[in-house]
């Protein structure tokens, strides 16, 4: 048997009887004295409605003044508990509806005054608009108890469809406002997404455009350097080397944009499934920056092919590495270091004190910070700054297994 619903009326009954109420509803924006004059003139009409009843259970009941007094208060205290507690409401008109009943008479089709009658209908309605449907089908049970308890027989089954239609009115009252309430979250939600939609489209453009403009500069330096040595006399043989070196830089530079910003342009997939750089690749990357004059030195000790992902991001962190060095250090010796051991790919560029490659707080730029996010993606770590003989250096270990340690 499933006990799942069982379950569920049972934490019903327990909430019905002593457990927590539910949210205040939010008051109106009002002035401070469209507040003060709504209070006063509520206060006033309790007061009134209290007076009222106390004079029907004197005349009608003939109740001692005590018991007529108790009995109207809590008739009457549950319309101020509506708006903030309407379980505490119900309960406080439930012991009203049981206790509103002494000396009544014969002749009345309603056990109940006047006041307490309409006191009953409010409450039922405004709670039953405000409660859990599991909830309602245990404060109808309790509220039908009295009717079929003191209400006189011919009339017990007219007051009981009353009192279920204004449950099922209530109730449908609560899903509507949930219903407006969600499209109204919806809508919200449409709208925020329709805005961040806007700011994504604004930023592809925005690099669609520097894509262009600077795809445009890149291919003018390519060609301006391949074409030099023809446009102009007696160009020597390292200088024409060196326009090479800058032709071959440049296209490395283009292919690599149109690499990553050129799915900004199709949804094609050639573009996302061209194939990244990885160690495999580092040959020509230092072979580019020796080209362009540095002096490098690199020794690799990585026994197996690592994963794609970790592949990727040494030949990154590599690249920028020498880019940073070409930048801040120039003239100085760089080492490019790669090995496997342990269970970890590590991965160390430094440069020797003829030049000190700055970090981002001295550069302006943030290729440490890129450097750093892809070691610690992997799960990897990165650390960056001065070495001890006065040259610099980053470092990063990526995850990393080669065949023999598995």
């Amino acid at each position: 048997m499933d006990r799942s619903p069982v379950s569920a009326a049972v934490s019903a009954l327990r909430r019905v009887v002593a457990g927590p109420d539910y949210p205040a509803i939010r008051p109106l924006r009002r002035s401070p004295r469209t507040a003060a004059v709504a209070s006063a003139i509520g206060s006033l009409a309790l007061v009134a409605l209290t007076l009222v009843t106390v004079v029907f259970l004197l005349d009608a009941r003939r109740l001692p003044i005590a018991s007529a007094w108790l009995i109207a208060v809590l008739t009457v205290a549950p319309l101020p508990l509506l708006p903030a507690r309407p379980l505490w409401a119900w309960r406080v008109m439930f012991v009203g509806q049981l206790l509103g009943t002494f000396n009544r008479q014969a002749t009345e089709t309603w056990p109940w005054s006047p006041s307490q009658v309409i006191v009953i209908i409010v409450v039922l309605f405004v709670v039953a608009a405000r409660v859990d449907r599991a909830v309602l089908a245990w404060i109808g049970l309790f509220s039908l108890i009295p009717v079929w308890m003191y209400v006189a027989p011919a009339d017990q089954v007219g007051i009981s469809l009353l009192f279920v239609v204004l449950l099922i009115v209530g109730d449908l009252v609560r899903r509507n406002v949930h219903t407006r309430r969600a499209l109204a979250e919806q809508a919200e939600l449409s709208e925020l997404e329709k805005a961040r939609r806007a700011v994504l489209e604004e930023r592809t453009r925005i690099a669609r455009e520097m894509h262009d403009v600077v795809a445009h500069h890149m291919s003018m330096i390519a060609v301006q350097a391949e074409t030099a040595p023809y446009r102009l006399d007696s160009v020597p043989g390292p200088v024409r080397d060196e326009f090479a070196a800058i032709a071959d830089s440049a296209r490395a530079a283009l292919t690599d944009m149109r690499r990553l910003l050129g799915v900004l342009r199709s949804e094609s997939e050639d573009l996302r499934t061209t194939p990244q750089p990885d160690l495999a690749d580092l040959p020509d990357l230092v072979a580019s920056a020796r080209r362009a004059g540095m002096a490098v030195v690199s020794t690799t000790d990585v026994p197996t092919t690592p994963p794609a992902p970790v592949g990727l991001a040494a030949y990154r962190i590599v690249q920028e590495g020498l880019a940073n060095a070409a930048r801040h250090a120039a003239g100085a010796a760089v080492r490019v270091n790669l090995r496997a051991h342990g269970g970890q790919l590590a991965v160390r560029v430094s440069n020797t004190a003829d030049g000190v490659a700055a970090g981002p707080d001295r550069a302006g730029g943030h290729g440490l910070t890129g450097m750093r996010e892809r070691a610690v993606a992997l799960g990897g770590t990165f650390t960056a700054g001065a070495t001890d003989d006065g040259g610099y250096a980053v470092e990063a270990t990526l995850p990393y297994a080669d065949d023999e340690e598995k």
